[in-house]
């Protein structure tokens, strides 16, 4: 009786360079992954910005607006910040999420907290 050994040989083979090549795929995609993370946040400003109704903020990246935000978010009425300090407490926060990688919504808590006039 005969045995196939080319059979047994290329299945261990293709297993070891398969895992390999994955091996060094994910850990090239991770190493990409993190240059973005690092550098994705690097040119985020924050600006404050005056309209007829009150004050506003923009975040910018790079240079490119992200986010505009005219009126405060969250509460019902449509009305802008009464001042340029209570436009930029939230900017601020804004920011700081964005920086953290988490979401930038705002709360009703948040308003509250950061001592805002709705």
């Amino acid at each position: 009786m005969t045995t196939n050994t080319k059979t047994k040989f290329f299945r261990t083979n293709f297993r070891k360079n398969f895992l390999f090549s994955t091996a060094k795929t994910l850990i090239l995609s991770s190493f990409l992954l993190f240059l973005f993370a690092c550098n994705h946040n690097k040119g985020l400003t924050l600006e404050s910005l005056k309209i007829d109704s009150g004050w506003g903020y923009i975040i910018k990246n790079n240079d490119k607006i992200i986010i505009k935000q005219s009126i405060i978010p969250v509460i019902q009425n449509q009305k802008s910040f009464e001042n340029e300090e209570d436009a930029l407490k939230v900017g601020n926060l804004v920011l700081k999420k964005l920086k953290a990688n988490t979401s930038p919504t705002i709360t009703k808590k948040d308003l509250i907290l950061l001592s805002i006039k709705t």
